[in-house]
């Protein structure tokens, strides 16, 4: 399948505009893929809690190697809007595990949907709470 010349050109564009920017972001990707993870230097019981509930992925993470995404959600079940979200996490540490790393929920973002509080008190406490996830 071809692209639209349209978005082919648009994509060339942004390509060539950011080479420099992404060969550098890409250079410091790969020099910190080849070091040893931060939590190597952690004491033992610093450790010990950022992988207590880690389940399957405890002996990954009690080693010096792999990498560990925080996973940082707006979910809640208030929303319905928000219920695809729920299984996301299991999704990202699937993906993580095949990919040689591991996932851990790293903590939630308050967010109301605009569509719930438009038009009452304090609606713009919504907003708010998207910048704080933005």
């Amino acid at each position: 399948m071809s692209l639209h010349p349209v978005i082919e050109r648009v994509t060339t564009r942004i390509a060539e505009r950011s080479r420099d920017l992404r060969d550098d972001y890409l250079s410091r990707m790969e020099a910190l893929r080849t070091r040893n993870p931060a939590r190597a230097r952690l004491s033992c019981g610093n450790l010990a809690h950022g992988f207590a509930a880690a389940g399957a992925d405890k002996p990954l993470l009690r080693g010096a190697r792999g990498g560990n995404i925080g996973i940082v959600t707006a979910y809640n079940d208030m929303l319905s809007a928000h219920q695809p979200m729920e299984h996301y996490p299991a999704l990202i540490r699937a993906a993580a595990r095949n990919a040689g790393g591991a996932a851990q929920v790293a903590g939630g973002v308050p967010a109301m949907c605009d569509g719930v509080t438009q038009g009452r008190d304090g609606m713009e406490l919504s907003l708010f709470s998207r910048d704080t996830i933005a």
